[in-house]
């Protein structure tokens, strides 16, 4: 391009049109005072030759290992924990009496393969063998004496009435955020790191309770003393404060592994049969289009506190054999729950659930129980010996 604008111009001297390309030239890409300005030398691990690096001056000092990604391929030492009790998904909305009569999937351990030294039944992880014996209930009675000494030691000397004012005054809303929120699946597993967790800063904690385990707060409540070897010191509804024991040391807390997801829940019987017992095909459709139509007894919300629910049934009994229960908005596994939990609290028979209803018939030979007396909606423990002063109030039952 210079020599066609030089042939087009005024023909030069040789001389001069040397000088020229001698410049063009000078200035490539190599020579640019761009390249020179911005030019740096590149990081030893991106160079092609890198540099001898400087040698360890201390050669007697460990070289910190390089990070290393982790791996399924790692065999990871299994877990152990002294717990004296079978770890399940859910230690309230799960019964160890009750025996599943299949499972939907292959018996995959959800605390991880080989993260823990038990064996995966479907259903729990046992404390012991379970080809040897069963652990829960009466089958082991060394575990339950373990049980009962180890709450002891932990609990030591009863708290006085005082000591139990302090605490339940430093658990409410207006002086600590600190609560742990047992909902539809109850007192799961994981829930038991939780609330050690908390008791490494407080010495008791705040549990609100809400959806189908409350409308048996007595297991919910056994529960959590048993697997948790603390003490509830006060209940009001659904809100319980769980002191940890005069002698916790949360250096010296129990080892529990985490469970990694929500294994399946197993096939049970079902719970509506074709007839119900002591009738024919025909009475059974009848009773059910009867209980269908009779007056709504309560409308349940959605994740509510159903504790005054069993009461609440066992006195509808008295003026009608069958009793509905409006379910609507609710899971179908949830008022299925719900229906279960009745059968066994007040007794009664199931009838249905359709429609999002749960109709239930307290039987042929009905007799109210003289002593079934449900638990309170309030306990106070105000006493130094630690006796139990129930007082029931009225208000709280209208709270569907």
């Amino acid at each position: 391009m210079i020599l066609t604008r030089l042939s087009r111009q005024k023909q030069l001297p040789l001389s001069i049109t040397a000088t020229l390309l001698t410049r063009h030239f000078s200035t490539s890409p190599s020579s640019s005072k761009l390249r020179d300005h911005y030019s740096f030398q590149p990081p030893p691990s991106l160079s092609p030759n890198p540099q001898n690096t400087t040698p360890n001056p201390n050669p007697n000092k460990k070289q910190k290992p390089k990070y290393r990604p982790p791996s399924s391929l790692d065999q990871i030492k299994p877990t152990h924990s002294d717990l004296p009790f079978d770890f399940r998904f859910s230690y309230t909305e799960s019964s160890p009496t009750v025996r599943p009569i299949g499972l939907r999937e292959p018996k995959y351990s959800p605390f991880g393969p080989g993260r823990l030294d038990r064996e995966w039944t479907g259903v729990c992880a046992p404390a012991v063998d379970p080809r040897v014996k069963s652990v829960e209930g009466s089958g082991d009675p060394k575990l339950e004496e373990k049980r009962r000494l180890l709450r002891e030691r932990i609990q030591g000397t009863p708290l006085t009435e005082a000591e139990r004012k302090i605490l339940v005054e430093k658990c409410q809303r207006n002086r600590t955020k600190r609560q742990i929120n047992l909902g539809r699946d109850g007192l799961t597993h994981n829930m038991l790191n939780d609330i050690h967790n908390h008791w490494k800063y407080t010495e008791a904690v705040r549990i609100k309770c809400l959806g189908v385990p409350t409308v048996d707060m007595r297991n919910v409540c056994t529960q959590l003393e048993d697997k948790t070897f603390g003490k509830i010191i006060q209940r009001h509804g659904g809100t319980l404060i769980l002191y940890r024991g005069r002698n916790y040391n949360h250096k010296k807390r129990p080892v529990i592994p985490l469970m990694l997801w929500k294994p399946h829940e197993p096939v049970y019987p079902r719970l509506i049969k074709t007839t119900i017992d002591g009738l024919s095909i025909e009475e059974t459709k009848e009773m059910r289009k009867r209980g269908l139509a009779v007056p709504v007894l309560t409308k349940l919300a959605k994740n509510g506190y159903y504790g005054s629910l069993a009461p609440m049934v066992r006195d509808a009994f008295l003026v009608s054999e069958l009793v509905r229960i409006d379910c609507t908005g609710l899971e179908r596994s949830d008022y299925k729950k719900i229906g279960c939990k009745l059968r066994d609290l007040v007794p009664c028979i199931l009838v249905t659930f359709d429609k999002e209803q749960v109709v239930v018939w307290r039987g042929r030979d009905y007799k109210p129980p003289e002593d079934g007396r449900f638990f309170s909606d309030r306990e106070f423990f105000d006493e130094p010996s630690g006796d139990v002063e129930r007082c029931d109030s009225s208000d709280e039952r209208n709270g569907q």
